[in-house]
């Protein structure tokens, strides 16, 4: 097998940060939206699903091609303990091949060879014995199209038909698919023998010994067959790196004279090739200057056609978005590696470092973060830590796993750093997990992913559910459909660019209480960061306070569903702090300090508590005419007083309430078929304003 390297395709890191070369990680949900399953499925060869009803052919039976006939008929046979092998076709001067004939994998017998002049020759014995079961198709032309319809049929067998767990090990379903050749020729390379790839495969594909669809026999026959074309192979895929490497290089450079504002850096190694490249743009450089404060590095992908590793920089904006700050291709996962990643990226972004950076669990890349940003705090993204639980837990828990991974998110979310260690011991004892290297990898790292430990870290809400989604559409755009880094290159400068960006409409948000606090804010804050904040405004009103002797309070659920929280007030310079620390977690006041400045009479939010990052103002792509959020109050003031009035006089008997019904029902239908003609009608669509 010759591989072609066409195409620059990415995978996840699938080796795990325990370090252990036998240990794979398999993220949760990536048969169903990664872009890396998705890019590999693009490459390899579908089969047809096993899954899918197959009934007995019969004669008469048409199919479009030939080619359809057989992989029916091989379904057919795979279900029913047998496999089939193409026998002799006939051909014509005007038909060409009008006839195929499918048989049995034991049909006929095999006719003796002349042996060879050597004192022991191997004598095989044939698994042929005469069977007759057979399918012969004939091709027809029916009003101009070609069809190929079942002439004759038999499924009349003289031997045993296999069970299902003997059948797949026949030849011909014993194929090993285009993303497990990559693996092999990979691991081949590295050294390691045949029945450890073996053993690998089994681990990254989740099944047990024995369970793969080809054996190591099949494996030992591949990498025989393909060690010259490895060798090949390898230096298509050396001067493919090399070209388009120098390719990236000179489109940089191109870009740098285009836009003085473009930046970007590289190394080269001892023979002077390119090693690292790292490049931003103007736009992600002005960002940086307002949501710099917390970055996300990403490194989940990297390239297996130029063994490089992608480092993408994010931030999140005001609309909780993420924005691109710098991206990087990096030579391998070494610490040098990350160091000049960071370096580089520091240098671009003017020398400011990140108050927060979260990334993977990655111990090369932990060191460098020490090393390079001392000043900053290093988060462990929760996302990446449970979408390795499966892959780490399942074996060894089983059934349980369900019910362990429960108690790990409650865990998760605990609030104090001795609780922590008290229920982590034990859940590890639970379990029975005290011996189990990736408990004790994520123990080692404690201080960077648990809330009880990083609570007081300021995220601005970066490790949401909603942002890491949008993060992984943002990779869907930049690692589809490629075939070389400057095309990879020219698709990261496109959804780098603001103006590409939607304009975020100023939508109308409603108030959901009385309380003044909460009208001032609407008028200062983005729909996103007025929703969080709204969400704790309306919460609060659930609390009640307790004011001690030094002039703090303590705060407490009307029901006592949670502990107490201290709210410190100091008023003279209108400081306020809670001991949930929401505030300095994610830049919104929380539940409790609200509800001690509404004790307080308070009836705007004090300015310093309304952070600038998640101010309308602040936002890098204009907003829409925010006229229309005023026209909207007075829009709304209208309605509501209108609706209030039309309910009351419906509501004196039931005929008149069944006429109001009845006539709303139809204008509200006439309304939704009403045109759209103008972009304050399009806002006041998209508002539901029924939620009132």
């Amino acid at each position: 097998m010759t591989m072609k390297p066409s195409s620059n395709i990415w995978i996840r890191r699938q080796q795990c940060p325990c370090g252990d070369w036998k240990c794979y990680v398999k993220y949760e949900g990536d048969d169903q939206t990664s872009v890396s399953s998705q890019l590999i499925k693009n490459e390899t060869t579908s089969t047809s699903s096993s899954s899918e009803a197959v009934f007995m052919p019969y004669v008469g039976q048409i199919f479009k091609t030939d080619e359809d006939a057989f992989e029916y008929y091989s379904n057919f046979a795979r279900k029913n303990g047998f496999s089939i092998r193409k026998a002799r076709s006939t051909e014509s001067q005007n038909l060409g091949i009008y006839r195929r004939d499918f048989v049995c994998y034991r049909s006929g017998f095999n006719q003796p060879r002349k042996k060879a002049n050597v004192e022991h020759p191997r004598d095989r014995k044939s698994v042929r014995c005469g069977c007759d079961s057979k399918l012969y198709l004939t091709k027809e032309i029916v009003n101009g199209v070609t069809q190929w319809y079942i002439s004759q049929f038999s499924n009349v067998h003289n031997h045993e038909l296999l069970e299902d767990d003997q059948v797949r090990l026949l030849p011909a379903y014993r194929k090993i698919q285009e993303a497990d050749q990559e693996r092999i020729l990979l691991l081949s390379k590295a050294g390691f023998p045949v029945n450890r790839i073996v053993k690998v495969l089994e681990l990254e594909n989740g099944v047990q010994p024995g369970q793969l669809p080809f054996i190591e026999k099949d494996v030992r026959n591949f990498v025989r067959t393909c060690k010259k074309s490895v060798q090949e192979n390898d230096a298509l895929l050396t001067e493919k790196r090399e070209n388009d490497t120098l390719e990236l290089l000179e489109a940089c450079k191109a870009m740098a004279e285009r836009d003085a504002d473009f930046v970007y850096d590289y190394t080269t190694d001892e023979n002077s090739k390119v090693e690292n490249i790292s490049w931003s743009y103007a736009d992600s450089v002005r960002a940086y200057t307002v949501f710099g404060d917390v970055v996300t590095f990403d490194t989940t992908y990297r390239s297996i056609t130029y063994g490089l590793l992608l480092g993408v920089w994010f931030g999140i904006d005001n609309h909780g978005k993420p924005v691109f700050l710098g991206c990087a291709l990096l030579q391998d996962e070494g610490l040098n590696s990350f160091a000049w990643a960071l370096q580089t990226f520091l240098r671009f972004m003017r020398g400011r470092c990140p108050q927060t950076v979260l990334t993977d669990i990655d111990s090369s890349l932990r060191d460098a973060i020490a090393r390079e940003l001392p000043d900053t705090k290093h988060v462990i993204c929760s996302w990446h830590v449970h979408s390795k639980l499966s892959s780490w837990f399942t074996p060894s828990l089983g059934s349980q796993y369900e019910e362990f991974k429960a108690e790990f998110d409650m865990l998760c979310h605990l609030e104090g750093i001795e609780e922590f260690e008290h229920q982590w011991n034990h859940l590890v004892a639970r379990f029975g997990l005290a011996s189990d290297k990736h408990i004790a990898l994520l123990f080692s790292y404690r201080t960077s992913w648990p809330l009880s430990y990083i609570r007081s870290y300021f995220l601005a809400r970066s490790m949401t559910a909603e942002f890491y989604q949008s993060l992984d559409e943002f990779f869907k755009r930049i690692l589809s459909g490629q075939t070389c880094l400057q095309l990879f290159f020219e698709q990261v400068g496109f959804a780098a660019d603001l103006r590409n960006r939607s304009k975020e409409a100023l939508q109308y948000m409603h108030t959901k209480t009385c309380l003044p606090i909460e009208e001032n804010a609407r008028s200062i804050l983005t729909p996103y960061a007025f929703n969080a904040l709204q969400h704790e405004i309306v919460l609060s009103m659930q609390y009640a306070t307790t004011e001690l002797a030094n002039g703090s309070y303590l705060v407490r659920h009307y029901k006592k569903m949670e502990g107490e929280y201290l709210v410190i007030w100091i008023s003279q310079d209108e400081q306020i702090h809670c001991s949930c620390k929401e505030f300095e977690h994610s830049g919104i006041l929380c539940r409790h300090c609200l509800r001690v400045l509404t004790v307080k009479n308070y009836f705007e939010i004090p300015e310093k508590y309304i952070l600038f990052r998640w101010r309308l103002e602040s936002s890098l792509v204009a907003l829409e005419d925010r006229n229309g959020q005023c026209n909207s109050d007075e829009y709304a003031q209208v309605f509501h007083s209108l609706a209030a009035t039309l309910l009351t006089e419906s509501l004196f008997t039931k005929e008149r309430f069944n006429h109001v019904h009845r006539e709303l029902s139809r204008l509200l239908e006439h309304v939704r078929n009403m045109p759209v003609s103008n972009e304050f009608a399009s806002n006041m669509a998209a508002n539901n304003i029924s939620e009132s």
